[in-house]
């Protein structure tokens, strides 16, 4: 029986308590809360506890970080960790400020309860990556067209935000050039028109004056053959 008993509290010995935990992800440079907490119905149920590195061994913490004696921090080894609950109402969760990649691992948060193995542990695993950075192009943006319907154009154009700077010396003069090109194109338009009409009516009016020499001619001609005959 003595042997039995003997083993059993080996067995306890070697195992410890009952062990919970969690798993915490953060980024970079953000505040980790790791979350911990413990029964308090009254003031005989406040409690010390403490917050390490690494699992929960068989009593205390291994690489202390906190002690509290329930009432308020006792111990702290490092301002980065801190415990901004309510340790009152049994709010011992343990917040990491401006978290690192370092600070990634196990965390054993053990609340002391009186009695044998009657503390109330739990390990709690914290990942710290680094932020993602996105890759979009901050000088460019997309446009969508909208047809006279209403309706949104199939296909999108993109516009960059960065164009070459025009003093206003080296800008063109844009305000009187297409007026004055519209009034060439009229000007010849006309031109060639009037040439166009003009030529004609020269052609018939010479064509006229040959007609009439050689009908005075043939007239001339049969005036003289007549006065040769009588």
């Amino acid at each position: 029986l003595c042997a039995l008993c003997s083993t059993a509290m080996f067995v306890s010995l070697s195992t410890g308590p009952m062990v919970s935990g969690s798993l915490v992800k953060g980024n970079v440079g953000q505040n980790i809360t790791v979350p911990c907490f413990y029964s308090v119905k009254g003031t005989q149920d406040i409690t010390s506890m403490c917050w390490g590195r690494d699992s929960c061994p068989v009593s205390k913490c291994y690489r202390t970080i906190i002690w509290t004696d329930g009432w308020k921090v006792t111990e702290q080894y490092n301002s980065r960790y801190m415990l901004k609950g309510n340790l009152l109402v049994g709010d011992v969760s343990l917040t990491i400020v401006n978290a690192e990649e370092a600070d990634s691992g196990i965390y054993c948060c053990r609340v002391e309860i009186s009695g044998w193995f009657n503390d109330q542990t739990s390990n709690h695993k914290v990942v710290i990556e680094k932020a993602r950075i996105s890759t979009a192009s901050p000088h460019t943006y997309t446009s969508e067209q909208t047809s006279a319907h209403g309706s949104a154009s199939e296909s999108s154009f993109t516009i960059t935000r960065t164009w070459p700077s025009v003093s206003a010396s080296e800008a063109p003069q844009t305000a009187s050039g297409p007026c004055s090109s519209t009034l060439d194109r009229s000007n010849v338009t006309s031109n060639l028109q009037n040439v166009s009409v003009s030529l004609p009516s020269q052609q018939y009016s010479e064509n006229g004056l040959y007609i009439g020499i050689g009908l005075c001619a043939v007239l001339l001609v049969i005036l003289i053959l007549a006065l040769f005959l009588t």
